[in-house]
């Protein structure tokens, strides 16, 4: 006998069967426990992250749990567990949970961030944007700074903003066009193409006269640009870390490492309670106006093309930064 699901009882979630292989399937919603809450989704971010899951390396395993790979999700509340007082059914939020690629994820209660009315109708993947905020901070820049950032993404057009707003100057590397567009509209003073290694460290040594920069930003997560950031460091300088680096062991040049007496800041965040609390200054920023990141979601799909989604946050097409899959 075929078990008929209860259409009120269940929801759509994308399931990751294999390498570069998805479906969509109906599955249980998933039920609020004890200080979780419940959210209709209103969409969910495409995080570079999820590329390295996508190819199906060795230690991935398949199928993923419904929803699976998603955690830059928000919607609203839509069912509270009991002794949840901070959220009620209604509240708009951002979530930081894990099962996102569907159109319902649970969350524990102080995981999610409350959006202010001046956010009502924007998509907000809150999560990256609490990252961004989170590397700003972890990388102390401060006015009359040179600052470097390398790889503009997403991430990295946000970075750009909030160091200029700040008073640095920036120098922004991406190898691609639209990307480098992007980070001069966010403020960026020099912007230059990510290609030669060697033509590069003349270059910022030009543009610095010799001195190199006090922070430099590597928001790529591959080998060559965090080598190349290294060197585009001055003595004493702060080396951050932003890149999520998922592609096995780095080797370093610890002899300029040691050399320059870098400061190095590997600017990954795990604490639930710091998480969040970044994630409220990232609305706070977005709702006064000091971030306008509207233009920075460029790529919309449906649930039903995820895969489309992950291939072209893969691929980067001209004129795509950041990539959500939106529920209809």
């Amino acid at each position: 006998m075929t078990e008929v699901l209860d259409q009120t009882r269940t929801m759509r979630a994308a399931v990751v069967t294999g390498p570069g292989q998805m479906e969509v399937r109906h599955v249980p919603r998933p039920e609020p426990e004890t200080g979780q809450v419940r959210i209709k989704l209103e969409g969910c971010g495409v995080c570079a992250s999820n590329l390295t899951p996508w190819a199906g390396p060795e230690w991935m395993t398949f199928p993923t749990s419904p929803g699976g790979l998603g955690h830059e999700g928000w919607g609203v509340v839509d069912a509270v567990g009991s002794g949840v007082t901070s959220v009620v059914v209604g509240d708009r939020v951002a979530a930081l949970s894990h099962n996102s690629f569907a159109e319902y994820d649970v969350a524990d209660a102080d995981a999610v961030v409350p959006l202010p009315p001046e956010l009502d109708g924007m998509l907000f993947a809150g999560e990256p944007l609490g990252c961004a905020m989170n590397i700003f901070r972890r990388s102390g820049i401060e006015a009359g700074q040179t600052v470097a950032i390398v790889g503009i993404g997403f991430l990295g057009a946000v970075l750009t903003r909030l160091a200029t707003d700040v008073g640095a100057r920036v120098i922004a590397l991406s190898r691609r066009p639209y990307s480098l567009e992007v980070a001069r509209r966010m403020g960026a003073a020099e912007t230059l193409v990510l290609d030669d290694h060697y033509a590069l460290i003349a270059k910022v040594s030009e543009l610095t006269d010799g001195r190199f920069c006090d922070v430099v930003i590597e928001a790529v997560g591959k080998a060559w640009p965090l080598d190349l950031a290294a060197e585009l460091t001055r003595e004493r300088g702060r080396l951050v870390i932003a890149g999520y680096h998922q592609d096995g062991p780095r080797q370093i040049n610890m002899q300029l490492w040691n050399w320059r007496g870098l400061d190095v800041v590997n600017a990954h965040e795990r604490d639930p309670a710091v998480y969040a609390e970044i994630v409220r200054e990232a609305v706070e920023a977005v709702r006064s106006g000091r971030l306008d990141v509207r233009d920075l979601f460029t790529h919309a799909y449906p649930l039903e093309q995820l895969d489309e989604a992950l291939n072209a946050t893969r691929d980067r097409p001209d004129g795509f930064l950041k990539a959500v899959v939106v529920m209809r």
